[in-house]
């Protein structure tokens, strides 16, 4: 069974062979639950979505997936969390590669994060990995601004941090990588309102500092956007939730180089971009 591959938070992001570009696969903001649509969230219709962005990533051919949070919806019952997250991500392991699940607010209503991750083959919450000579990081900002995990509806979705041990792990993964990086993250690290990290700025100071980091891949904020601060390409992703049909789908595909320059397809609804 492929699913993402369990690293080690203390491991180096030591640099690969090279032979790039690597191609990632990226969903974001499913939100798949079997209930009637509210507003533009269309729930149940998150399920074809997700295979058809599976097919074109199987047949056009990627190194792996990043689901970048928001998975499911909320559910009544811990249960039915639970059921949705497997139901969902049936769809996902029809990808024959790695996969790697970032925790969004949704994830974890009900759920701890162990328990979400647990249902989607998941690993850590947060890590670093190397692939063809690029590091990428997948962070967890699931996480009151007193930095107590979210889980089991004990947190307000506009209030989110990254705690202060895991800007520290992420400082030293990016000190020994010799490698450019990709971040994945759920909620913004590039605005100060609902949308944003409490702590943005402290993570964006990380990020900058290192020399590294080209771009952070996000979603949470369903419309999807696109900034620059410094160096660093921000990238909101469109919410694949967002109307009915296929022809409202959003999903990408990302080509890294080793130089850390990219392009983002994007398909249906997402943007495209190319980030120098």
């Amino acid at each position: 069974m492929a699913r993402s591959k369990k690293q080690s938070r203390s491991a180096p992001a030591a640099p690969g062979a090279g032979g790039g570009p690597v191609r990632v696969g990226l969903v974001a903001d499913a939100h798949y639950a079997d209930k009637a649509d509210r507003k533009d969230r269309c729930y149940r219709w998150s399920l074809p979505k997700v295979q058809q962005a599976v097919e074109h990533f199987s047949r056009t051919g990627v190194d792996f997936v990043v689901e970048v949070g928001d998975l499911i919806d909320s559910g009544a019952s811990i249960d039915e969390e639970t059921g949705l997250a497997r139901r969902i991500n049936k769809e996902l392991r029809v990808f024959k590669g790695d996969r790697h699940y970032v925790l969004g607010n949704h994830c974890v209503s009900l759920l701890t994060k162990n328990e979400f991750l647990r249902a989607c083959d998941g690993g850590d919450p947060y890590y670093a990995f190397d692939h063809k000579g690029v590091c990428f990081i997948i962070l967890d900002a699931c996480y009151r601004p007193d930095e107590q995990p979210y889980g089991r509806n004990n947190f307000d979705w506009r209030e989110a941090c990254i705690p202060r041990a895991e800007c520290e792990w992420l400082s030293g993964a990016l000190d020994r990588t010799r490698s450019k990086a990709i971040v994945f993250i759920h909620q913004r690290v590039d605005v100060g309102d609902d949308y944003g990290l409490a702590n943005g700025q402290v993570v964006r100071d990380i990020l900058e500092r290192s020399g590294k980091v080209s771009a952070v891949i996000q979603g949470h904020y369903h419309p999807g956007d696109y900034r620059k601060i410094g160096p660093i390409h921000y990238i909101t992703l469109s919410a694949m939730v967002t109307g009915p049909g296929l022809d409202s789908n959003a999903y990408a595909i990302l080509e890294v180089r080793p130089d850390g320059s990219a392009d983002l397809a994007g398909f249906g609804r997402q943007k495209s971009y190319t980030l120098e």
